[in-house]
């Protein structure tokens, strides 16, 4: 039985084309085809771009798509790097990612709706205390009877009254 690489080696040169070219119909970079051919998957950091570049290969030569994924996850349960799908929780998740994800879950058109009204609130309290705390207040009207005496001694505020001359 032939490999996915040999299959996709085969048909390449039956139809008469070079890397070059499927590289150029594929967008497929001409080292990641020659690895497809030659079934060094150890050049693909992850499993997802061997699956996409075969499948895009495969469909490019007129090959069974199908049968050509199956082979090729039994090849690659074969192989050291890619036989288990990687692990996915091995990182410990602390409190940054929590909230992360939290904010993540926010519908943003409804929160910036819901915050922009508590900035109006929280604005016409404001002003509403400072309206309060600004009332003309008589500073005398506070002091009990009898304590309010005013100044004897002339503070330059007031001049005096000139006296008239006499003749």
């Amino acid at each position: 039985m032939s490999t996915v690489a040999e299959k996709l080696r085969q048909a390449r040169e039956a139809q008469h084309l070079t890397v070059h070219q499927v590289a150029d119909i594929t967008k497929i970079r001409t080292d990641h085809i020659r690895a497809l051919e030659e079934g060094n998957y150890d050049v693909f950091s992850a499993e997802v771009y061997i699956r996409g570049f075969v499948r895009a290969y495969g469909t490019l030569l007129k090959l069974d798509v199908k049968e050509l994924m199956e082979a090729l996850d039994e090849e690659l349960k074969q192989t050291e790097k890619f036989s288990e799908p990687p692990s996915l929780t091995d990182q410990q998740k602390g409190p940054l990612d929590f909230l992360m994800l939290q904010f993540s879950k926010i519908d943003w058109r409804k929160g910036a709706v819901v915050l922009g009204a508590l900035v109006v609130i929280g604005v016409v309290l404001i002003i509403i205390s400072m309206v309060r705390n600004q009332t003309s207040r008589d500073p005398i009207g506070e002091l009990p009877p009898g304590v309010y005496q005013p100044s004897q001694t002339n503070t330059g505020e007031t001049l005096p009254v000139p006296v008239p001359r006499r003749p």
